[in-house]
């Protein structure tokens, strides 16, 4: 059910903090949002733009309403299989996974695979089309981070959905690379607030304004950081298929296959007009649009469609939402409440997964509740194998 709050700012929310809603209205409160801003049903606190956001803007992009992880989404492919007819080496899939990807902050890959190499050099062609943009000035290992998943909340997963249909299913961006451009052009955005005097509640929600070089400069290194995400997810789930194939003894093959961003920015026309919409942990639901929707470490995902809600931006939540710090998580939660939480579910037991223990998330539940005029469910989908980073 959609929420007033103000004249440019409408939430799906049912479960949020005054801390989160003033943080929304001070971005709802900017001259160039246009209609208004839209909080999604997992929205919590962000840095400078909130997350779970859909903001349209007339003229103006805001970097930080896009967040450090350009690109960040998810990807999903069914299998034939059935997960009954799987071996019953559960344990012997996620370690061959977990071989096959770097997982955790700071891993890369020791070399390049055939398609990697392949999506390499397709994003260098894109860099020199750019135009004076360079990647290696922002980070030289990038192209050994293509194919990796990195830490946090990110994870790779099999999962069966409500016809025992056997899923796989993965959620990383960018990595270092889309982090270093995002955190500069974030500089850049408060750097040309000063130099023009203008002064915002908020200074992690500066902006640059089309026409100018800042602005220009960010929209192309934006697409290029949300390409290699694309990119990356879609090498890590071709090694993932592999070691499926491996571990079922039968060649790879897929039925459907859905890709989305939730962390991007994206032109499009919004109650007649052409707007610059960011989505900062949010995803396309544009009428008829697949999505996907993952709850926290232990519970429900979902595949959906969109059902193009206009009020909405189009838009639908990326996921369950953190109700809690991760410092906070490990002060309340312990290894063995998180061994219960996982029951059933194979997965790296280890005391540096405290704090992505569900009960550190708002209910998944609750948040598709909440999203019912948003999407419907296409799939639910419940994890068998979980592979995470620290």
């Amino acid at each position: 059910m959609v929420r007033q709050h103000g004249d440019r700012l409408v939430s799906w929310a049912s479960l949020m903090d005054p801390e989160t809603l003033e943080q929304a209205a001070r971005t709802a409160r900017l001259p160039f949002i246009f209609p208004h801003v839209a909080l999604m049903p997992d929205a919590h606190l962000g840095k400078g733009a909130t997350v779970g956001s859909v903001i349209p803007t007339l003229g103006a992009v805001i970097p930080a309403a896009v967040g450090v992880d350009i690109g960040c989404g998810m990807m999903a492919v069914r299998t034939p299989h059935r997960a009954d007819d799987l071996p019953d080496d559960l344990a012997g899939l996620r370690q061959a996974i977990e071989a096959a990807v770097p997982t955790s902050a700071g891993q890369y890959n020791e070399r390049l695979t055939d398609t990697a190499s392949a999506a390499v050099a397709a994003l260098e062609d894109e860099a020199a089309r750019a135009g004076g943009f360079n990647p290696d000035a922002y980070a030289p290992t990038w192209r050994e981070q293509l194919g990796s998943l990195g830490g946090g909340n990110h994870f790779i997963e099999v999962s069966r959905d409500q016809e025992d249909r056997v899923w796989l299913f993965l959620h990383s961006g960018s990595r270092g690379i889309g982090n270093k451009i995002a955190t500069h052009h974030i500089k850049i955005a408060r750097e040309v607030m000063k130099r023009y005097w203008i002064e915002l509640e908020d200074p992690d929600l500066a902006y640059l304004v089309q026409g100018t070089a800042e602005f220009s400069a960010y929209m192309r290194e934006l697409a290029w950081a949300q390409r290699f995400a694309g990119l990356n997810r879609a090498e890590m789930m071709r090694r993932v298929e592999t070691c499926f194939a491996d571990w079922t003894g039968q060649p790879f093959a897929s039925t459907e296959q859905i890709q989305c961003h939730h962390n991007y920015t994206a032109r499009e026309r919004v109650f007649g007009k052409p707007v610059i919409v960011s989505r900062k942990g949010a995803i396309d639901a544009h009428e008829g649009v697949l999505g996907l929707i993952p709850g926290s470490m232990g519970t429900s995902s979902y595949v959906v469609r969109g059902l193009g809600n206009a009020v909405a931006i189009n838009s639908a939540p990326h996921g369950a939402g953190r109700a809690m710090s991760r410092a906070e998580a490990r002060r309340r939660f312990t290894q063995d409440d998180l061994r219960a939480a996982m029951a059933g579910v194979e997965f790296r037991d280890s005391a540096d997964l405290v704090d992505e223990i569900p009960g550190a998330y708002k209910d998944i539940d609750q948040v598709m509740a909440d999203s019912a005029d948003l999407v419907d469910v296409v799939h639910q989908l419940r994890q068998i194998v979980n592979v995470k980073g620290n």
